[in-house]
């Protein structure tokens, strides 16, 4: 695939994202919550990619908007949007309003107030009032650990720094597998178990890009422990045997008859991207090896983005399930994570490409345009867009898709090259 048509693809996933009806539950991009979270950390991505003052003014207006809900109820999901709020404040370190100290806020519960199981890790709280008490799944180092270690790096505290690698390391330790490398969807303090031990690909996708990022976060600031380096390469090396011809990995990694699932590879793909970049894999086999999972995974996701910018084959939201056997039941739907997962890949596919000459700064110039014009037009016409959805916002329902029925989807870019340039 060229670097115009990645171009073209993320711009498509953009849009498709920041343009649901709130009506739409399972896309609804308007709750202070990590669906939407993650794909305002996609957004973030993507809009300094391409240098789009339009992407931030999507942000910042929906930190405006949203704002009242960020206190309505502190748990480890909430948190998602801060990891972007930070990205915000970084690059806008002025910005009126009590932003940071909005942030601080919300960093101060995590560090004193914040849920832990026994083994220190966060216990996964939502804010759908379910209790999961002494359980850790893996996606909370992206909610809860990734907005520590930036909130760590934006104010310099030390502690929070610490505090991120130190969730790195917990979580690491009791989800991985010993036998594989890749990773348990959660862990059971309370039975010492990963209860029905499913090697969820979503939730290794998290973790395989949570670390970079969070290391990257705080380096000067804390010292990352050498198991990290170790058990994350563990990692890296499972996901490596797991991944199938085609660039996919299944749903659950070892099971070759369960569907194959696009966020997984998504995210899986950034992670290894972010491991080359940030000095996270040494060895010189291994980064060929990563380079080349990570062309393959950015052919096979952009495949599955259809002419409106959905991302088709993403399992819906999945808790730990009761058995291996129930992942391959979760329905598959677009959701803001999937095209959330797929944008931050193509982002950082378009920011090496950029680095490297590829993308040329007049095709930037061009598309920034673009964005600025589209986003002109999309404020026209908001009001029939989401407006109806604002004002029935007491029906959105957040949870999980459960029940059966998988549709697998693909798109027709089967034939397009995509040139991987390795990072720095």
């Amino acid at each position: 695939m060229d670097n115009q048509l990645l171009l073209a693809k993320a711009q498509q996933i953009y849009h498709y994202m920041v343009t649901a009806p709130e009506s739409d539950w399972q896309r609804n991009m308007y709750n202070w919550d990590w669906k939407p979270g993650v794909g305002l950390i996609a957004a973030v991505k993507y809009g300094q990619a391409i240098g789009s003052p339009e992407v931030r003014d999507y942000l910042w207006r929906w930190m405006r908007d949203n704002r009242h809900k960020a206190a309505e109820l502190r748990v480890i999901n909430s948190t998602a949007p801060f990891a972007a709020l930070t990205e915000l404040l970084r690059e806008q370190p002025d910005a009126e309003g009590g932003w940071l100290e909005l942030a601080q806020e919300h960093g101060r519960w995590l560090m004193e107030e914040a849920p832990r199981t026994s083994q220190g890790g966060f216990e996964h709280t939502v804010t759908e009032g379910v209790d999961f008490p002494e359980q850790m799944w893996a996606d909370t180092l992206v909610v809860g650990g990734l907005f520590l270690a930036r909130l760590a790096s934006l104010t310099g505290d030390r502690a929070m720094a610490e505090e991120a690698v130190r969730q790195v390391e917990i979580h690491l330790r009791l989800l991985q597998d010993e036998a594989t490398g890749v990773l348990f969807h959660g862990y059971d303090g309370r039975r010492g178990d990963h209860m029905s031990a499913a090697r969820w690909g979503r939730a290794n996708a998290w973790v395989a890009f949570g670390v970079p990022e969070i290391v990257r976060e705080v380096r000067g600031l804390a010292e990352v422990p050498a198991e990290v380096g170790r058990r994350y390469t563990r990692l890296l090396e499972g996901l490596l045997r797991f991944q199938t011809p085609n660039g996919m990995w299944h749903t659950v990694l070892d099971r070759d008859d369960f569907y194959l699932e696009t966020s997984a590879a998504a995210g899986i793909g950034y992670g290894m991207l972010l491991a080359l970049k940030h000095g996270m894999a040494a060895d010189a086999a291994l980064r060929a090896k990563l380079e080349e999972a990570v062309r393959k995974a950015a052919q096979a996701v952009l495949i599955h983005v259809d002419v409106y910018g959905a991302v088709h084959g993403v399992s819906g939201g999945t808790p730990v399930m009761p058995t291996v056997k129930a992942y391959n039941e979760v329905k598959i739907t677009p959701t803001p994570y999937g095209q959330a997962l797929a944008l931050l890949l193509a982002s950082e596919l378009l920011t090496e490409g950029s680095g490297g000459g590829a993308l040329g700064l007049a095709r930037r110039d061009q598309l920034r345009r673009d964005e600025d014009e589209q986003g002109k037009q999309r404020q026209r016409t908001d009001a029939l867009v989401v407006g109806a959805g604002r004002r029935n916002d007491s029906a959105i329902r957040a949870g999980s898709d459960g029940g059966a029925g998988v549709h697998r989807s693909v798109g027709n870019d089967a034939g397009c090259e995509l040139v991987l340039r390795p990072g720095g």
